[in-house]
């Protein structure tokens, strides 16, 4: 049994503010943890740099925070695994993670690679596109694994702006808001507390991610979210508030193959339980924010049909 979306929702959501660098430093000593960051990356040259410089200086070498950091590279064509070598970065081509194996491509084939070649008992993943890094996007994932032994797998949320062409911004977000937000609240609704379910930026224990299945492409998020919950609860997972997240946003081409790929993992897991949860579903969980703290509200939401008019008296009567 899953606990209700508003219940998980005002229990298991966290601000990053609430961590403190140096306290978890602490708390991972209490704990006997190591901390891997890894961060995969396909011609993101732009950005890479920046985010590992600021993890080694800051969370490294500064504050002993993190205890491993690498780059999983999925053969870029561009300066990406330079750069990040520059900057203290151990960088991995996910072509030469177990090269016996039948090479297969995209982010969740170099994330499940990444198990093999780190050492850490806490894992976490960062996109390397991201322009307005700093500390809180490795602390606020890494806090409530740290410091709680409960908690097991933690997803972020923020923000995320993207330019509409005249100078103002729009919400991001799109694939989350038009296809994983209304599956997730369709066919499993003790997810739909889950402010940006494909967000990037997510840490998991060890023990945990090594039991469950990776997709290999673009539907890795959605895949580890359902197999978290449906082997260890929702109990165990998170979320933290990033604030904002500024990176480069998708073309709307790659948005679709995107949500395709959404679809056919969701449509994957499908059981006759989650089909009679979507018959069952009375509306859908969403989120808005008043004075920058977030809230859940449930909008109801029916499907209603009328019959064919041939088969009503009243229209044979006219026709």
């Amino acid at each position: 049994m899953h606990p209700a979306p508003t219940e998980w929702f005002a229990r298991r959501t966290y601000h990053h503010s609430s961590f403190e660098p140096s306290a978890l430093v602490e708390a991972k000593r209490r704990e006997g943890l190591t901390v891997s960051v890894c961060i995969p990356a396909l011609n993101e040259e732009a950005t890479v740099g920046a985010i590992v410089r600021t993890i080694r200086t800051e969370l490294m070498e500064h504050v002993p925070l993190v205890d491993e950091m690498a780059v999983m590279d999925s053969s870029s064509t561009d300066r990406t695994a330079a750069e990040a070598e520059r900057f203290g970065a151990t960088v991995f081509q996910d072509r030469d993670v177990l090269p016996d194996l039948e090479p297969m491509s995209g982010k969740g084939e170099a994330l499940w690679k990444s198990l093999f070649v780190l050492r850490g008992d806490v894992i976490l993943w960062l996109d390397a596109d991201i322009r307005n890094f700093d500390t809180r996007f490795v602390s606020g994932p890494l806090g409530p694994i740290l410091t709680d032994p409960d908690v097991g797998y933690v997803k972020s949320f923020y923000r995320r702006p993207i330019e509409d062409g005249r100078g103002g911004s729009l919400e991001g977000g799109r694939v989350t808001e038009l296809v994983a937000r209304p599956l997730l609240n369709m066919f499993w609704p003790h997810l739909a507390g889950m402010i940006q379910p494909l967000a990037g930026e997510y840490a998991g224990r060890r023990s945990i991610l090594e039991r469950v299945p990776f997709f290999t492409g673009y539907a890795v998020e959605t895949g580890l979210l359902i197999d978290v919950a449906e082997r260890f609860g929702t109990d165990a997972m998170a979320q933290i508030d990033l604030e904002e997240r500024i990176h480069r946003n998708r073309p709307i081409g790659e948005l679709s193959r995107m949500a395709f790929a959404v679809i056919k993992a969701a449509l994957s897991r499908l059981g006759e339980e989650e089909r009679r949860r979507a018959l069952a579903a009375f509306g859908m969980f969403q989120f808005d924010t008043e004075d920058g703290d977030y809230r859940i509200v449930s909008t109801p939401i029916t499907v209603e049909e009328r019959p064919p008019a041939i088969t009503v008296d009243e229209y044979r009567a006219v026709r």
